[in-house]
């Protein structure tokens, strides 16, 4: 199982951490099924980003990393108030709620890995780590750093 979401308890494990606006709020980075590449596939590895706010956040030039350096930037993307946007790793038509990296390949490692949002001014915004990471494991689940 690939999936978690990160509920608000579990921010508050984490007093040093400071509120940010715009979170990972849940990621899919085992796609369900056989890994087979089919866009069908890539698509159901994800990751959402919510804003908890009432405005708008310009999402404009932001970029979502992971470990390998994969970049995904975002482009002309106005995340509304109390929204939440998928980014999907394969090809598709982006909308409001749903985005693509227009990828063929997966992005997130199925075994651990660490997604860093960054907003336009190559700030780290939020940064979400999962699995067997430097050392540790963590039985599968996600850890805010």
């Amino acid at each position: 199982m690939g999936t978690f979401a990160l509920p608000a308890a579990a921010v508050g494990q984490h007093p040093a951490r400071p509120h940010h606006d715009v979170v990972i709020s849940a990621v899919q980075y085992d796609s369900p099924g056989r890994d087979d590449r089919s866009n069908r596939s890539l698509n159901k590895e994800w990751l959402d980003i919510t804003n908890s706010t009432r405005r708008a956040v310009n999402l404009d030039d932001w970029t979502l990393t992971d470990e390998a350096g994969h970049t995904f930037t975002f482009r002309h993307f106005r995340l509304e108030g109390r929204a939440t946007v998928r980014v999907h790793t394969g090809e598709g038509r982006d909308s409001a709620t749903d985005v693509y990296q227009d990828r063929r390949a997966y992005v997130w490692n199925n075994d651990a890995d660490t997604a860093i949002l960054r907003n336009n001014h190559d700030r780290v915004v939020d940064e979400v780590t999962w699995g067997q990471h430097r050392g540790e494991h963590r039985n599968g689940g996600a850890t805010r750093r």
